[in-house]
Protein backbone atom coordinates (compact mmCIF):
# COMPACT_ATOMS: atom_id res chain seq x y z
CA UNK A 1 0.00 0.00 0.00
CA UNK A 2 2.70 2.64 0.72
CA UNK A 3 4.92 1.82 -2.86
CA UNK A 4 1.43 3.06 -3.95
CA UNK A 5 1.18 5.97 -1.86
CA UNK A 6 4.77 6.82 -2.81
CA UNK A 7 3.96 6.66 -6.52
CA UNK A 8 1.61 9.08 -6.41
CA UNK A 9 3.34 11.19 -4.49
CA UNK A 10 5.89 10.92 -7.28
CA UNK A 11 3.80 11.97 -9.56
CA UNK A 12 2.21 14.60 -7.87
CA UNK A 13 5.87 16.52 -7.78
CA UNK A 14 6.30 15.77 -11.25
CA UNK A 15 2.64 17.29 -11.81
CA UNK A 16 3.71 20.75 -9.71
CA UNK A 17 7.70 21.05 -11.22
CA UNK A 18 5.70 20.37 -14.84
CA UNK A 19 3.10 23.35 -13.56
CA UNK A 20 5.74 25.36 -12.22
CA UNK A 21 7.31 25.90 -16.00
CA UNK A 22 4.01 26.29 -17.70
CA UNK A 23 3.34 29.43 -15.06
CA UNK A 24 6.26 31.35 -15.86
CA UNK A 25 8.19 30.69 -12.71
CA UNK A 26 11.44 30.18 -12.53
CA UNK A 27 12.95 26.63 -13.27
CA UNK A 28 16.57 26.95 -12.92
CA UNK A 29 19.48 27.58 -15.74
CA UNK A 30 17.09 28.45 -18.20
CA UNK A 31 15.50 31.53 -16.07
CA UNK A 32 16.94 34.47 -15.71
CA UNK A 33 17.71 34.69 -11.68
CA UNK A 34 19.60 31.99 -11.42
CA UNK A 35 22.29 32.70 -14.10
CA UNK A 36 26.08 32.38 -13.50
CA UNK A 37 28.42 34.31 -15.05
CA UNK A 38 31.44 32.66 -16.50
CA UNK A 39 35.06 34.72 -17.25
CA UNK A 40 35.74 35.25 -20.25
CA UNK A 41 39.00 33.69 -21.72
CA UNK A 42 41.69 36.36 -21.98
CA UNK A 43 44.07 35.40 -24.57
CA UNK A 44 47.98 34.75 -22.61
CA UNK A 45 49.74 36.03 -25.53
CA UNK A 46 48.30 39.26 -26.37
CA UNK A 47 48.46 40.01 -22.40
CA UNK A 48 51.77 39.35 -22.18
CA UNK A 49 52.78 40.29 -25.45
CA UNK A 50 54.54 36.63 -25.64
CA UNK A 51 56.22 36.68 -29.39
CA UNK A 52 55.40 32.99 -30.93
CA UNK A 53 58.02 31.55 -32.52
CA UNK A 54 58.79 27.72 -33.88
CA UNK A 55 61.49 27.29 -32.53
CA UNK A 56 60.09 27.24 -28.76
CA UNK A 57 59.09 24.21 -28.47
CA UNK A 58 57.77 23.91 -25.08
CA UNK A 59 55.43 26.93 -25.55
CA UNK A 60 53.68 25.22 -28.56
CA UNK A 61 53.66 21.96 -26.70
CA UNK A 62 51.17 23.82 -24.38
CA UNK A 63 48.67 24.43 -27.60
CA UNK A 64 48.82 20.70 -28.45
CA UNK A 65 46.98 17.56 -27.26
CA UNK A 66 48.66 14.24 -25.91
CA UNK A 67 48.51 12.90 -29.85
CA UNK A 68 50.02 16.14 -31.20
CA UNK A 69 46.91 17.72 -32.63
CA UNK A 70 46.35 21.23 -32.51
CA UNK A 71 43.85 22.47 -29.50
CA UNK A 72 40.80 24.81 -30.95
CA UNK A 73 40.23 28.70 -29.25
CA UNK A 74 37.61 27.55 -27.00
CA UNK A 75 39.57 25.71 -25.28
CA UNK A 76 43.07 27.52 -25.10
CA UNK A 77 41.29 30.77 -24.85
CA UNK A 78 43.75 32.44 -27.38
CA UNK A 79 42.29 35.42 -30.35
CA UNK A 80 41.40 34.29 -33.63
CA UNK A 81 44.66 36.38 -34.15
CA UNK A 82 46.91 34.08 -32.41
CA UNK A 83 45.66 31.07 -33.03
CA UNK A 84 46.42 31.32 -36.58
CA UNK A 85 49.75 32.41 -35.67
CA UNK A 86 49.81 29.49 -33.40
CA UNK A 87 48.88 26.66 -36.05
CA UNK A 88 51.40 28.01 -38.52
CA UNK A 89 54.28 28.22 -36.09
CA UNK A 90 53.14 24.42 -34.81
CA UNK A 91 53.46 23.12 -38.55
CA UNK A 92 56.77 25.36 -38.95
CA UNK A 93 57.85 23.29 -35.61
CA UNK A 94 56.65 19.90 -37.00
CA UNK A 95 58.03 20.44 -40.56
CA UNK A 96 61.59 20.95 -38.52
CA UNK A 97 61.06 17.70 -36.27
CA UNK A 98 61.03 20.25 -33.29
CA UNK A 99 57.32 18.87 -32.41
CA UNK A 100 56.06 15.35 -33.88
CA UNK A 101 53.00 15.27 -36.72
CA UNK A 102 51.51 11.99 -34.38
CA UNK A 103 52.25 10.96 -30.66
CA UNK A 104 51.34 7.46 -30.22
Amino acid sequence: MSDIKNKDLDQAEEMQLQDAGRDGEDRGARGGKNKTFLRKKVCRLCANKTPITYKDADALRRFTTERGKILPRRITGTCAKHQRRLALEIKRARAICLLPFVCE
